[in-house]
């Protein structure tokens, strides 16, 4: 099936119009045309070879929603002209004791990406910066039409990568939550922790955030710089969920949990976080962290969403201004997540 979006082609140069072909649908298979794709900070880690191991070319891309174009035979789930989403994955080995579970993101064989990386027959995988996307039923999820679709995007990735941990670790009413970091992530982890009816606080170095992250469901805000401010809230809080990509001070923020508390990363430093054993076995606290969540989990929370209609903050762009996106994303100069109209493929 043909199709057309933009590719990286190596780590330095911009990326730029790619031609490709998409598998020809199967009987499970649901075609998305694409209305918009978020920009997420994993993206350009990989576009950049920053975590190692990129594969290109590549169309990056996991924050997909649209409308459905064409269903296999076997489909259940859609009829075309349905709303339709695809996020971080789109297949695993669906035998695993993970998998079985609703676990897939874990997969013991490992889960098939959106994009940058191959199926398990060794094709090539393209994401979302594209017109379409061809997707098995299974990964692809129902969208609700109450809600914005493009502000629906980053929930793929931004809003179950908060939304899982926060109900791992059920989060709710009696407990006090601390967000670090308040962008992509930090935004969508704030309005779930406030809606679970937690007392939230936000750690950001930036004393200007303060008023933003109030209206996003912050209690508090603490300004990281100021130490007193910090230990302010020393041996105070049951849950920690780290959204922060840059390096940063881990010990800082397992200082403030309680006896039995734990911090969970969900941001992805791409250099190794230093951690003091005396922080760790002090209280006895747990450092953990957490992926995006399975296809029932997924689909739970974007049912979550619909019913209390929350969505992501987020600035449209096009195709054409990718580098600049890029570089305010890195910058954090977004408020807060990028989404790509897709009708710019055209222009």
């Amino acid at each position: 099936m043909k199709s057309h979006g933009y590719a990286a082609h190596d780590p330095k140069s911009a990326l730029v119009p790619f031609d490709f072909e998409r598998r020809e649908p199967g009987p499970k298979d649901v075609v998305v045309e694409i209305d918009f794709c978020g920009i997420c900070h994993s993206d350009i880690h990989q576009v950049r070879d920053e975590w190692g191991g990129s594969i290109y070319p590549m169309v990056p891309g996991h924050e997909i929603v649209g409308h459905v174009t064409a269903v296999g035979a076997e489909v259940t789930k859609f009829k075309v002209g349905d709303l339709a989403g695809v996020g971080v994955m789109v297949d695993s080995c669906r035998v695993c004791e993970n998998c079985l579970a609703e676990a897939q993101p874990y997969c013991v064989k490992g889960m098939v990406p959106t994009y940058n990386g191959k199926t398990y027959e060794g094709e090539m995988v393209f994401g979302g910066y594209s017109n379409n996307i061809v997707c098995d039923e299974k990964y692809t999820f129902t969208i609700s039409d109450k809600l914005d679709l493009a502000a629906v995007a980053p929930l793929l990735c931004a809003g179950i990568t908060t939304y899982s941990p926060l109900k791992h670790w059920k989060v709710g009413p009696g407990m006090k939550v601390g967000v670090v970091g308040l962008g992509g992530l930090g935004h969508m982890a704030l309005k779930f922790a406030h809606s679970f009816g937690a007392y939230v606080v936000l750690f950001t170095t930036s004393a200007g955030k303060a008023e933003d992250a109030k209206k996003l469901g912050a209690d508090e805000v603490v300004v990281t710089k100021d130490p007193q401010a910090m230990k302010a809230h020393a041996r105070s809080l049951d849950f920690i969920i780290d959204c922060v990509s840059a390096p940063h001070d881990m010990n800082a923020y397992l200082s403030l949990l309680r006896l039995n508390g734990t911090l969970c990363l969900v941001g992805l430093p791409e250099v190794p976080l230093e951690i003091a054993a005396f922080s760790m076995v002090a209280d006895r606290r747990s450092l953990s962290g957490s992926m995006i969540g399975g296809m029932a989990e997924t689909q739970e929370m974007l049912d979550y969403c619909a019913e209390h209609n929350i969505v992501s903050d987020i600035e449209l762009t096009s195709v054409q201004k990718l580098p600049e996106a890029y570089e305010r994303v890195v910058k954090g100069d977004v408020k807060y997540r990028f989404v790509i109209d897709l009708k710019s493929l055209g222009q």
